[in-house]
């Protein structure tokens, strides 16, 4: 049994990985309904939160039904973060997440987010102050390093361990790469071999399906596996990898039906928590994952990323369904 802090995630533990513009509650909601053992918000600007900025307080919404759950608070002035992990622990949350593995530059350039490794005295500080700032397990998602040539995990998660955090999440990249090239799990690997490591290691990176999940857990001996880009229109991805480990067969695909309903239900959710222009507009990145294969559906995929109103898209929905039904 997989624990963090108190928390049970069972023996092999799936985690939703916290994305910007993906990991909202609608998705969250899907993504449980299918089997995340975890899941966690969208990055919150600490500098947002402690200032009342309406974005980064409406990112503490979440539902019970969601749970377990994490917060994840991103920034670069330690006091700052201080403060931000006692806002979100009045949410309730069920844990706190530090993100040390953004890579995007506007995070970055402020030494938040992976911009923090190159500087890892200041990151151990600032987790060992979270740490005590907040009576919630706090946990870490990070990278391997800056670069190629400053791939320092297993120093890092020693230190990282020795402030008290509850687990640690690393995606197989450097910040260099960004999310280009493959996913690096041998390091990984090490971090999870290390006889001094005694809390839950989660590995993240380019796991797309049951396979590629099960070849990671026996390969290198993670305790679980956080999903990211593979969720995408895809929150079946968590019952298929748990069907595969569990009886060795692989779960049918949905078919066309199933992958129209829960579309339409995501929809109606990113609408009705976001309202209408935005719940649309971030729906868009998630239309080639649930209709992924179908063919010559370009036509659909363009009317979708067009459609202004959830009259339209749920229209064109219904089109597709009767397209490609059997």
């Amino acid at each position: 049994m997989i624990k963090i802090g108190h928390i049970e995630l069972g023996e092999f533990p799936l985690l939703l990985a916290p994305m910007e513009d993906v990991s909202d509650p609608p998705f969250r909601y899907l993504c449980k309904l299918f089997g995340a053992d975890l899941t966690y918000t969208e990055f919150i600007s600490s500098e947002g939160l402690i200032r009342d900025a309406a974005k980064s307080v409406k990112k503490l919404d979440f539902t019970e039904f969601e749970r377990p759950i994490g917060i994840q608070i991103v920034g670069y002035n330690i006091d700052s973060m201080v403060r931000a992990a006692k806002y979100a622990e009045e949410a309730d949350p069920d844990l706190i997440d530090i993100n040390f593995g953004c890579p995007v530059r506007k995070v970055v350039s402020k030494g938040a987010g992976a911009g923090i490794l190159k500087d890892i005295p200041k990151m151990v500080r600032m987790t060992e102050a979270v740490v005590k700032a907040t009576r919630k397990p706090v946990t870490v998602k990070t990278r391997l390093g800056w670069d190629e040539n400053s791939k320092n995990i297993v120093e890092v998660a020693a230190q990282l361990q020795d402030t008290g955090i509850a687990a640690l999440t690393i995606h197989g990249r450097t910040r260099a790469q960004l999310y280009k090239g493959t996913a690096d799990w041998t390091l990984i690997g090490e971090v999870k071999n290390n006889p001094h490591i005694t809390i839950p290691i989660i590995g993240n990176g380019d796991i797309d399906g049951p396979v590629k999940a099960m070849e990671m857990k026996n390969k290198y001996g993670v305790d679980g596996i956080m999903i990211g880009r593979g969720s995408y229109g895809n929150p079946w991805i968590f019952r298929d990898i748990k069907h595969f480990m569990d009886t060795g067969e692989l779960f049918p695909r949905p078919d066309i039906s199933e992958r129209v309903k829960v579309c339409m239900m995501h929809l109606e959710k990113s609408v009705s928590w976001k309202g209408e222009r935005t719940g649309i507009l971030e729906m868009r990145k998630h239309y080639s994952g649930y209709f992924k294969g179908y063919p010559n559906f370009k036509a659909f995929r363009i009317r979708l990323m067009n459609a202004l109103t959830e009259r339209d898209v749920m229209e064109i929905l219904e089109e597709i369904r009767g397209t490609y039904e059997i």
